[in-house]
């Protein structure tokens, strides 16, 4: 027991033996300060010391961008930009479907096969948002609207004209071999006129197709405003290109006999409003 107290007490006089730390000028061993210390303090300030400055690294770690150098941590600026990448990959897979049914739609145009045709692309997106609606209709109900279409995509067009702020003009001028007729198909008016005479845009617009098919031969296609679309099939040449913006009356192509389907120099031209087709007759003095 004594040997343990005189040990405890040898340890209690090391750790509080004063020592006094003197700071010498090197040239004139001048004083410039001292203190007083012992063990104990030293231990205890480089404690507190140590403490405080993991402490203050953990902070830094935790809540500054630093944290973003620790193997584990990710970015915030980089997930935020990943997180904008999902939203328009969507989006643009979206606008990608809502394109490809739109330039199928106008290849049925152009290849006649026109039934149940949309080239509004509006109509296309609100059709795609009810798609997984479940709505069918009793089959009575599908025959009678079945008739109630018909009749107003045909007759209601052919004999009424629709009020529009668009004034078209002719796009040639010319003999009519061939009127509007839709129960044999036939929705345009084809003009008869010689080869190379100029056609001309019938109202300001864009040009949203151009190239050349086996049965119709060199078409251009232009949309205006109000949804209405024009196309003009059968040209020798054509002078405008995809996205061009036109006016109304500037020429876009030259009259040929271009396409199988075709018996001479003329021009076959169709009005398209809200995805169905319109007698031109109706809005175009041809004469």
């Amino acid at each position: 027991m004594a040997k343990n107290k005189k040990q405890k007490s040898k340890l209690k006089e090391k750790l509080t033996y004063k020592y006094r730390l003197v700071v010498l000028n090197e040239d004139s061993f001048e004083e410039r300060f001292s203190f007083k210390l012992n063990r104990l303090n030293v231990f205890v300030f480089g404690g507190v010391f140590t403490l405080l400055l993991i402490g203050l690294t953990a902070f830094i770690m935790a809540f500054t961008p630093f944290r973003e150098y620790i193997p584990g941590y990710s970015s915030s600026a980089l997930k935020k930009q990943a997180s904008d990448l999902v939203y328009k990959v969507d989006s643009l897979e979206q606008q990608l479907t809502v394109n490809d049914i739109y330039i199928q739609n106008i290849q049925k145009v152009l290849t006649g096969k026109i039934e149940d045709v949309t080239i509004n692309k509006d109509s296309i997106i609100e059709q795609m948002r009810i798609e997984d609606i479940d709505l069918q209709p009793s089959e009575t109900d599908s025959i009678f609207r079945q008739e109630i279409e018909r009749e107003d995509r045909f007759s209601v067009f052919e004999e009424a004209t629709k009020k529009t702020d668009i004034v078209f003009s002719s796009p040639v001028k010319g003999q009519i071999s061939d009127f509007y007729n839709p129960k044999e198909k036939h929705y345009a008016i084809d003009i008869a006129v010689t080869k190379d005479t100029p056609i001309k845009a019938v109202a300001d617009g864009t040009v949203i197709f151009t190239g050349f098919t086996a049965d119709t031969g060199f078409v251009i296609i232009l949309e205006h405003p109000k949804n209405f679309i024009s196309v003009y099939k059968h040209n020798e040449t054509l002078h405008k290109e995809q996205g061009d913006l036109v006016k109304s009356g500037e020429v876009i192509a030259n009259a040929g006999s271009t396409g199988k389907l075709t018996t001479g120099p003329h021009l076959h031209f169709e009005l398209w409003n809200d995805g169905f087709p319109i007698n031109p007759i109706n809005y175009i003095d041809f004469e």
